[in-house]
């Protein structure tokens, strides 16, 4: 059996022989294969495969069928649960126990043996032992006879396993630090305590001279070498060198450098997923990996500053193809920050999407630009602008040339058309990096995200006395005028990548305008997702009882264990967050 984590079904049934349990089974059979074909159809794991569900062996009714069906759970590498149930059953004689397993419960909502009545019970006794747990409940009467799944329980059945199959499989994996910390951003100080106390993951470092190392005694595989430069030469356009002509990189010396950091890029991922290649070639300590399911590069400054800059690499790792073709993104974070590295391990699990690195870099008033540029902003972008740049490294999918329903859009590897992958490609050009910032050269992507695009923003910080919180801002990417961008973006570096962000406001706190969401902003870096995630992210974060500190989701869409409710509707947004995190502790103390 192969080690993917899988979902368990749970059929909990009234455990009363004569006219009742014999009666319920099939009905309660039934929703469970329902929801394993519901997730089954509409999830999947990285590599694009349908995510397995297994149904418990046989229906529990007792702590004795429980304890079976954990013990079958336990063989088949299931790291979720869900009970499904039509009816009463005897509520903390048959709950899922596991302290470390994210779990929910479908009561089904129905007149004659009312679900409600098993799920409130079940729930209560969750919720008095400390095992959280979500409830789910459908908001109308369905007959007895109908197997059909309700819209609202759909939508609850598959953000409760998207959140908790992301938290599942960081589960024993790593974070790698390539080098330490970068220019003193906070978010490189590699905290332990967070990885392996709130996501349940390992951490492992190596010093960057590895990566010189591998490349001075020719550690990868040198097929794959000439075949990935081949590729870069071809795919890889290279712009203006925007450096002083007395400090430009000689015609060769850039071609050195071209070969070098393909040679990097390799090694980076070797560094974070093995390589059964170099143990062919005899290097077998090095093809075992570091079972990384995200890592960082150090880079500035003890390496930047006489080697090439970690851009490309990071950039082509971050995306969703290379030199091999469409493949899931690899989670590599600039400057080490393990905490943005962190965050975009979050939304890589929940979408399966390459997620954007980027720099918090300007507000941009509708003053301001009418000032510089002499340009009213219009539309989305009425009431200014955030400037999300940084040093070369975002993923190419960042540049909106892939589609859906005609509109830009980043999608998973799977769905991903060749032709979307040439024009992310066209769409990106490279140039020689600045010299001020990386006196070992390199180069970096210059792509313009295309405005239309639904996207999440969000950062994990830590807080000394509090621990992790995350902030969430939801909005869309806008387009300026050709003119109006780079008169803009040009005061910073054109060698580098942008997206102008606008954040859905609520008119109130955090997000009543968008200076207000750059002025709280807790940190120098974030993430980029497509899509509005902000609810599966919050669903996520109570799993692993991080709170959520600021968010412009909509009540609607918010989803956490019923254990949160004791913690203050009338402040269910926020505050709530607060007091339940700070009660049940980290996941994995």
């Amino acid at each position: 059996m192969d080690n993917r984590i899988r979902i368990g079904i749970r059929p909990v049934v009234d455990a009363r022989i004569g006219n009742v349990r014999e009666v319920l089974e099939p009905q309660t059979l039934s929703m469970a294969q329902a929801v394993a074909r519901l997730l089954s159809e509409q999830l999947h794991y990285s590599d694009g495969a349908p995510v397995e569900c297994v149904i418990a062996s046989t229906c529990i009714s007792s702590i004795k069928e429980a304890r079976q069906a954990d013990e079958q759970f336990r063989l088949e590498n299931v790291g979720v649960t869900i009970s499904v149930t039509p009816a009463w059953a005897y509520g903390s004689e048959t709950i899922d126990m596991d302290p470390h397993r994210p779990k929910a419960i479908w009561g089904f909502n129905g007149s004659e043996r009312s679900g409600a009545v098993y799920l409130a019970a079940a729930l209560a006794a969750h919720n008095q032992k400390g095992l959280p747990a979500f409830g789910i409940y459908g908001r109308h009467v369905q007959d007895k006879d109908d197997d059909s799944i309700p819209q609202d329980v759909q939508a609850k059945l598959l953000q409760f396993a998207r959140s908790a199959m992301a938290v599942a499989q960081m589960r024993g994996r790593s974070y790698l630090a390539i080098g330490s910390v970068s220019m003193g951003i906070a978010g490189s100080i590699v905290n332990e305590s967070f990885f392996q106390q709130y996501l349940g993951m390992r951490n492992e470092y190596v010093d960057m001279s590895e990566i010189n190392r591998r490349i001075q005694l020719g550690i990868f595989d040198q097929e794959e070498f000439e075949r990935a430069l081949a590729w870069t030469r071809q795919y890889c356009l290279e712009g203006t060198d925007y450096n002083e002509k007395a400090t430009r990189f000689s015609r060769e010396r850039k071609d050195e450098v071209w070969a070098f950091i393909v040679k990097m890029t390799l090694i980076m991922r070797d560094l974070m997923a093995g390589n059964p290649k170099l143990a062919e070639a005899g290097f077998t300590e090095e093809a075992l990996g570091h079972e990384a399911l995200a890592a960082g590069f150090q880079g500035q400054r003890h390496w930047n500053d006489y080697l090439p800059n970690g851009d490309f690499s990071e950039a082509i790792l971050n995306s969703s193809f290379d030199w091999n073709g469409r493949r899931a993104p690899y989670v590599m974070a600039t400057e080490n920050d393990s905490l943005n590295g962190a965050t975009m391990l979050l939304g890589n699990l929940l979408t399966h999407t390459a997620q954007a690195f980027v720099d918090v870099r300007t507000y941009w008033s509708p003053e301001a630009v009418k000032r510089v540029a002499g340009y009213e902003l219009e539309g989305l972008a009425a009431g200014g602008v955030i400037h999300l740049k940084n040093s070369g490294s975002v993923a190419l999918d960042s540049s909106g040339e892939q589609q859906i329903d005609g509109l830009p859009a980043m999608k998973p590897h799977w769905d991903i058309t060749e032709e979307e992958v040439g024009r992310c490609l066209q769409a990106t050009s490279w140039h020689a990096a600045h010299q001020g910032y990386f006196r070992g050269g390199g180069f970096s992507s210059r792509v313009l995200t295309k405005g239309g695009m639904p996207i999440t923003f969000y950062r994990i910080n830590l807080v000394a006395g509090l621990g992790p919180v995350l902030q969430i801002a939801e909005g869309y990417t806008v387009d300026l005028p050709e003119y109006v961008h780079e008169l803009l973006d040009e005061r910073t570096d054109p060698s580098w990548p942008t997206a102008w962000f606008v954040p859905n406001l609520t008119g109130s706190g955090a997000f009543r305008d968008a200076y207000a969401v750059m002025d709280n902003w807790g940190a120098n870096h974030g993430v980029f997702s497509y899509g509005h995630i902000g609810g599966d992210l919050i669903t996520l974060a109570a799993m692993l009882r991080i709170p959520v500190n600021m968010h412009n989701v909509p009540e609607e869409r918010l989803f956490r264990p019923s254990y949160w409710k004791a913690f203050g509707l009338e402040n269910s947004s926020v505050g709530m967050d607060y007091r339940a995190c700070s009660q049940l502790g980290p996941l994995y103390t």
